[in-house]
């Protein structure tokens, strides 16, 4: 996974014209409202390009930024971006510490320009894990940012969605003990008000880059009717052009959220 991070080179992109030509094909009456990407392969571009795996991580910001403004243009409201996994800490100590220290200093750099187009930045996972620069700095921008409306940025940091579900039933059990909670009031309603993503909508269509075909236990729960795209785009590469692909392929779907056609078109 990738983190949100600090200036990239440059790199020649196509013509606007193509991809403006994508996103005038989008209905935007039919726009996944929440979209969720797996943000893979900063290692591998970095080594096709001769350079340190944490120049891939930098160049990263990139598809951050084009995700982001793409997502914005067509009315997406909720981005979420698998930024860094649990088993990401069992990097190398060194790669883990430029990872932290970068993630620190993008956000720095980052801020005023999210807040200047009214993004609104919010984190998911176990923060508390994070450096103590990391979880200040974060923090600083999430309270900025938090009246702004025009699309929600999450980052997943120190996430997977296994300690997110043995989270979610140790404060059920917890309630329940209690006997704040009734067990047998307990439903999918309850499960998803004790996740990390309460409040937001569940994706409607994730992403992963790379070429790599699996979750990555990535939002489990919370993608179960979620249309799933992939791509052999590196994670640096990544464009809006790719993002309204995966629009336009999801918009080309039929969602019967287990019913038949016949359904669904009724």
């Amino acid at each position: 996974m990738s983190p949100f991070f600090a200036p990239s080179r440059p790199i020649l992109e196509k013509p606007a014209t193509h991809t403006d030509a994508l996103k005038a094909r989008i209905d935007p009456a039919r726009v996944p409202q929440h979209v969720a990407i797996i943000m893979d392969g900063n290692g591998r571009w970095a080594e096709q390009h001769g350079e340190e795996r944490i120049v891939g991580h930098m160049n990263g910001v990139r598809g951050v930024r084009e995700a982001l403004t793409g997502a914005s243009e067509i009315g997406v409201k909720h981005l979420t971006l698998y930024a860094f996994s649990t088993e990401n800490w069992h990097r190398p100590p060194a790669e883990v510490d430029a990872l932290m220290d970068l993630l620190v200093r993008t956000v720095v750099n980052e801020i005023d320009e999210l807040h200047q187009n009214s993004v609104r930045l919010h984190a998911i996972g176990d923060i508390a894990s994070l450096p103590g620069a990391c979880r200040d700095t974060l923090q600083q921008a999430i309270e900025r940012t938090a009246a702004n409306t025009r699309i929600a940025l999450t980052l997943a940091l120190s996430y997977s969605a296994r300690w997110e579900l043995v989270r979610m039933a140790k404060a059920i059990a917890e309630e329940a003990k209690s006997g704040a909670l009734d067990p047998a009031a307990i439903d999918e309603r309850t499960v998803a008000d004790h996740l990390t993503t309460r409040g937001m909508p569940d994706p409607e269509l994730l992403i992963r880059t790379s070429g790599e075909q699996r979750i990555s236990n990535f939002l489990l729960w919370q993608i179960a009717y979620a249309e799933l795209w992939f791509t052999p785009v590196l994670w640096p590469d990544f464009r809006k052009e790719h993002l309204f692909q995966a629009v336009l392929d999801y918009q080309g779907r039929e969602r019967r959220f287990g019913m038949t056609s016949q359904q669904v078109s009724a």
